[in-house]
């Protein structure tokens, strides 16, 4: 060491962690996107998006949302709700899901044509004149129309004469051809991650925390749900989240078969949220676990960005609801039925279109306060999700009484605050004994005990009135 003479200072680092509060609400969707209206190469990528307009750009709009599920997601969580980021994942791939057309006959009218399906791919297009293959951009352009067709026009100094009748070859998307295994994807031999299984590169990649998994119309079908479940029961090993399915209305067609769809089916996890039926704003259709995905998200912004506070009771954007593609209108006696058995649905009665539902999919079967309502579930999520974002630093560090310390005193302070709040009722972490033997302490391992209560949705409210004599003195 330095011979040193004099006075000097040094500094400790701080011992209370400044907490990191992990991403709430941020929506991972997986489906399809008419890509030859945006970029074709987003396919089985990772795509975080602000705005509409940066989504449209890279996906392509469509109002064929049967075909284009992604489209009607990009459209509640941008234009009706106006919530970002929104995390979006194409399997929708132009090299594989696509028809081909050969020699599609098309006479020129006013020096242009529309090609007669929509979602052609461009770089696919060959023009012929009498087996004469044409030059693009020297005989002719092609462009999209605000329909989404492909438009052939002439270009003068080309050529192709006035009236001519051409025969074009052209591949087009077919989205039917997308099955449940491209949802689910995988990981390839080359370490490719493909569809669901990409939520595990969306915090490696972007750095925000997937809280909601959802998957319109392919949501449906149990085994994309069941892969749906496992993927956020602890996504890259450590994180949890919550995923949004749909019942098959198309199958379970009167709303008192749905209980027993999603029982046969298992769509009975605590970490799933099950919905019935698909709501309707104007000519738009969408499914319901779409729009209750978005007013999550605008439902943590109005509150902190913590999600204690339920969705239920909380407005849609829709003018009408449907079951099987037939309206409905539920009571409230049977919208009730339905969240008595653990599905959320859609309610038209005081304050107009409301989310109805606070049960998982884990209600009734499962009675743990934790695992069936829906605020407490996310809530549990959030914690455990922040807690490790904060203290991720102090892995590795020396096991020491004031690392113990450290840990214990900053998530104490940091559940006071929510207290304070009301976003919990009150929380604690302790460093007990018994749970941490000292053959695991010279191992390196510690266990700190949480305890945390976040607030109930008030789910019920009883008025007990009774007729009071007292008051006909006031007669007197």
């Amino acid at each position: 060491m330095t011979f040193k003479h004099g006075t000097y200072t040094d500094e400790l680092p701080t011992s209370i962690t400044p907490p990191v509060e992990a991403d709430s609400g941020l929506v991972v969707a997986v489906g399809t996107a008419p890509v030859n209206l945006g970029d074709v190469t987003n396919v089985n990528k990772i795509k975080l998006c602000y705005t509409y307009s940066e989504a449209v750009a890279a996906f392509g709009m469509s109002s064929d949302f049967d075909k284009y599920t992604l489209c009607e997601v990009i459209k509640s969580h941008f234009a009706l709700f106006n919530v970002a980021p929104l995390v979006l994942i194409n399997v929708l791939s132009p090299a594989t899901h696509k028809t081909a057309v050969t020699a599609e006959a098309k006479t020129l009218v006013n020096d242009t044509t529309k090609l007669t399906n929509k979602g052609v791919i461009l770089s696919s297009v060959v023009v012929k004149v009498a087996a004469a293959t044409k030059t693009l951009n020297t005989d002719y352009t092609l462009a999209f129309n605000d329909d989404g067709e492909c438009v052939v026009t002439r270009l003068s100094a080309g050529t192709i004469t006035a009236g001519a009748t051409l025969a074009i070859d052209y591949d087009h998307l077919n989205p039917a051809a997308v099955t449940s295994s491209d949802v689910v994807g995988g990981v390839d031999a080359s370490g490719n991650y493909s569809g669901i299984e990409l939520i595990e590169q969306v915090f490696p990649q972007k750095r925000l925390l997937p809280g909601t998994l959802i998957a319109p119309k392919f949501s449906k079908n149990p085994a994309v749900y069941a892969v749906m479940v496992a993927k956020v029961q602890a996504i890259n090993g450590l994180f949890k989240a919550m995923t949004v399915a749909d019942i098959d209305d198309t199958s379970a067609t009167v709303y008192t078969d749905a209980p027993a769809w999603k029982n046969t089916n298992s769509y009975t996890d605590p970490r799933a949220i099950v919905t019935y039926g698909k709501v309707k704003l104007g000519n738009d259709a969408y499914h319901l676990s779409t729009q209750l995905a978005s007013l999550m998200v605008l439902t943590d912004v109005t509150n902190d960005d913590v999600p204690y506070v339920s969705p239920s009771n909380k407005s849609l954007k829709m003018d009408s609801y449907t079951i099987n593609g037939a309206e409905a209108f539920l009571t409230p006696e049977q919208a009730n039925y339905l969240n008595g058995e653990g599905i959320t649905t859609a309610l038209n009665f005081i304050g107009g279109w409301k989310a109805w539902g606070n049960r998982t999919a884990a209600f009734p079967a499962n009675t743990d306060v934790k695992d069936n309502f829906i605020p407490i579930r996310r809530m549990f999520n959030w914690v455990s999700n922040s807690l490790i974002l904060s203290h991720y630093s102090k892995v590795d560090n020396p096991l020491n009484r004031r690392q113990i310390d450290a840990v214990i005193d900053s998530a104490n302070i940091w559940f006071n605050g929510l207290a304070a709040r009301e976003q919990i009722l009150g929380g604690r972490v302790e460093f007990l004994e018994s749970e941490n033997p000292t053959a695991d302490l010279m191992n390196g391992i510690t266990r700190y005990h949480v305890y945390v209560t976040p607030p109930s949705p008030n789910e019920r409210q009883d008025f007990i009135v009774e007729y009071d004599p007292s008051y006909i003195s006031s007669l007197l």
